[in-house]
């Protein structure tokens, strides 16, 4: 069964850091496009960043609200894409989606204390 599986997730104070990790089981995983997407409540979901694979050589995209602060990446060999979050703020609480074209994660929350 294909899926994919975040973690990392926790409550982490303003200016703070977490890395989010996503355990892939799918097909394709090497040539496939990997995305992070994010849920705030009552909120709709927003795309927070991108990696090609890799045809594309790995090229990275991001939402101008973390450019800069968060980093996309990816180890093909063991199926894992990675979020590190760096300087943190309130708003970027929420739940953390991995995304592989249409399959999700379940989601990892985040929280950051003001």
């Amino acid at each position: 069964q294909e899926q994919l599986v975040e973690s990392g997730g926790g409550v982490v104070q303003t200016g703070g850091s977490l890395r989010l990790s996503c355990a892939a089981s799918t097909m394709f995983f090497s040539i496939s496009a990997l995305n992070w997407y994010r849920q705030a409540p009552g909120k709709e979901r927003e795309w927070v960043a991108g990696i090609n694979g890799i045809h594309g050589s790995g090229d990275t995209t991001y939402a101008e609200s973390v450019k800069g602060r968060f980093t996309i990446s990816r180890d093909n060999a063991k199926k894992m894409v990675y979020l590190q979050m760096n300087s943190l703020k309130p708003e970027d609480t929420g739940v953390y989606y991995c995304n592989q074209v249409d399959m999700w994660g379940q989601g990892t929350q985040v929280t950051v204390s003001s």
